[in-house]
């Protein structure tokens, strides 16, 4: 990966998430943020 594509994915994702808190209040990246807590306890099962 280059660092102009590394560049531009980070910009995307950072204009996503504040595209979801101006629009949407935050609601998907929170739910985004509990289901990899969920994962990361899944995963902690298996250890």
């Amino acid at each position: 990966m280059t660092d102009r594509i590394a560049l531009g994915l980070g910009l995307l994702i950072v204009l996503a998430i504040g595209l979801d808190i101006t629009v949407n209040d935050g609601a998907a990246l929170l739910f985004l943020m509990r289901k990899f807590a969920d994962l990361l306890e899944y995963l902690s099962f298996w250890r």
